[in-house]
């Protein structure tokens, strides 16, 4: 019976120790989901609240974009393997067709909307929520019509030193680069699948950060007025036939608003920053195969945990400025302010990467703007001149019906290129590419450059044109071959040529002299036939810093 009891009484203590190692297992593993962050209460002033009185049209619509964020999420996190016509037609009609048509009057609690993914990544949420507001309370300022200009510039500086006393939330005030939002293994999924519904929250972004631009330049309360006005409007017709003129690309502060980012870089890099981690956590709840559901809240952990430090994915304030005026406006919805009297035109493609768009354009000692550096390829001079001729590239085709008219951009940007004296010292060095560019002289216009004292006027034989990729061209028709004049009528016909001789072109480097004449003597040379020019030697592309056309092999 003793035995028995002891026995007994050793089970339950097993029991007990097993029970107790299995609560505190499971407490760890619970505590590790657990999240510590808190809400925290707005600055206060008397200046909140201010846009919403002066401008109740426009600050209703970012409640209806809060709802538009917070679905989008609850979405793409609860119905993994949903069509894509959920979000990209019904719930993106229901949006546009009556939400935006008549947005709620006062702000939404996301928590109430996205309720699965608030609970799965609430750091992330709250980080949004803080930059909102902190996006809201610089509307209030700049639109208070008591303030002075330093007023106004003393309570901005407060307002981001406020924001910035929340380091587990704060968004960084350094500029982080593209791989970050776009060079992921996730990057890219939920624009290439939902275009539609991504084109509507880069039109929100760019509403958001378009707002501060007549706000900032408006003189009067009614220019202010009116250029909100404006701006809104802009906003809703990039809805119509959509996704036709919604942004291709995220929009940047520095473009959109370029006087408030002048004024307020640290705002603008903040609010940059906020936009790109909100395609950040699309692209990894769209992206199934690359982040299953058990590594969503891990992935979005570790993008929020960058786009707060300062230390990851860096670029210099010089290249975020940089960054808006390359890629162009017109593919971010084109500016929120000024007389337009038709659509921007895009040159980019819809989906297309800001590292796919500037692929092969690198400046100076490393990549592009914002972009990873590209062993390989670089060149020593940032100049102008290259950066021109760069641009001259931007958006252009080449197929062989662009051909003829792709002529005029490729001289421009041999001209400029061979202004850049890094570039030119290296294309001299190669025979090849030296007898390439005089034949390409010598048959577009008979241009000069004045490299170091060498002259390359001289004739040559047109380029096999056919050698260089997407370039198409008829064929010539065939020619007797030609004879050598007499020395008489060569006088004739170079006194008349001097005398005729247009003025050069502004591609043209220096001013050839006329042929002199010279006295026909008695003796003539037999006529004979010149013999057929040589081809040039074919370019080799790898030797031509930092270029790379399309089609053509490294």
């Amino acid at each position: 019976m003793m035995q028995m009891k002891i026995a007994t009484k050793g089970t339950t203590l097993r029991a007990l120790a097993l029970a107790t190692l299995a609560t505190v297992g499971a407490a760890t593993q619970a505590r590790a989901q657990w999240s510590r962050t808190y809400e925290q209460f707005y600055l206060p002033g008397h200046f909140n609240w201010t846009f919403r009185r002066e401008y109740a049209t426009a600050d209703r619509l970012f409640n209806a974009f809060d709802y538009g964020h917070a679905i989008l999420y609850e979405r793409l996190y609860t119905r993994p393997g949903a069509p894509t016509s959920d979000l990209e037609t019904d719930e993106y009609n229901f949006i546009t067709q009556k939400l935006l048509v008549s947005p709620p009057n006062l702000p939404l609690e996301e928590g109430a909307i996205e309720i699965n993914y608030a609970k799965m990544a609430p750091e992330a949420k709250m980080m949004f929520d803080w930059a909102h507001l902190l996006h809201r309370q610089i509307y209030d300022v700049l639109a208070s019509e008591e303030m002075t200009q330093a007023d106004k510039d003393a309570k901005i500086a407060e307002l981001v030193g406020y924001y910035k006393t929340r380091p587990d939330l704060a968004f960084s005030s350094t500029p982080k680069n593209m791989d970050l939002m776009e060079g992921q293994p996730y990057s890219l999924a939920f624009r290439q699948r939902y275009p539609k519904f991504n084109g509507l929250i880069w039109g929100y972004h760019w509403l958001q950060v378009g707002l501060y631009e007549p706000l900032m330049i408006g003189k009067t309360r009614e220019e202010r007025q009116a250029g909100v006005t404006a701006a809104v409007t802009r906003f809703r017709q990039m809805l119509e036939n959509a996704p036709e003129h919604m942004p291709r690309i995220m929009p940047m502060t520095a473009a959109i608003a370029p006087t408030f980012a002048a004024r307020y870089p640290e705002a603008a890099i903040i609010f940059d920053n906020l936009h790109a981690m909100h395609d950040v956590v699309s692209d990894i709840l769209a992206n199934n195969e690359k982040v299953p559901r058990e590594r969503k809240r891990a992935a979005i952990l570790e993008a929020a945990s960058r786009y707060r430090d300062a230390t990851s994915f860096n670029m210099s304030i010089a290249e975020w400025k940089s960054m808006g005026e390359m890629m162009g406006i017109a593919n971010m919805g084109g500016p929120a302010v000024g007389v337009l009297t038709d659509w921007p035109t895009p040159t980019l493609p819809r989906g297309v990467s800001m590292a796919e768009a500037m692929k092969g354009m690198q400046h100076g000692s490393g990549a592009m703007p914002g972009m990873p550096s590209m062993p390989g390829k670089k060149h020593g001079a940032d100049s102008a001149a290259t950066k021109g001729g760069m641009a001259a590239m931007h958006g252009m085709s080449h197929g062989a019906d662009s051909s003829a008219a792709m002529m005029p951009h490729m001289m421009e940007l041999h001209e400029r290129m061979m202004r850049d004296p890094v570039i030119r010292e290296r294309m001299m060095a190669d025979t090849a590419m030296r007898r390439m560019m005089q034949a390409m002289d010598s048959t577009h216009g008979g241009m000069q450059h004045d490299m170091k004292g060498m002259d390359m006027t001289g004739k040559a034989a047109k380029p096999d044109m056919s050698t260089m990729p997407g370039m198409v061209h008829e064929a010539e028709p065939a020619t007797e071959p030609a004879h050598e004049p007499s020395a008489k009528a060569s006088t004739a016909g170079k006194v008349k040529s001097a005398a005729t001789k247009k003025a050069p072109t502004r591609a043209t480097a220096t001013t050839k002299k006329p042929a002199s004449t010279k006295k026909a003597t008695s003796a003539k040379k037999p006529a004979s036939a010149k013999p057929a020019p040589p081809k040039p030697a074919p370019m080799d592309h790898s030797k031509m810093p930092g270029m790379k056309m399309p089609g053509m092999k490294p």
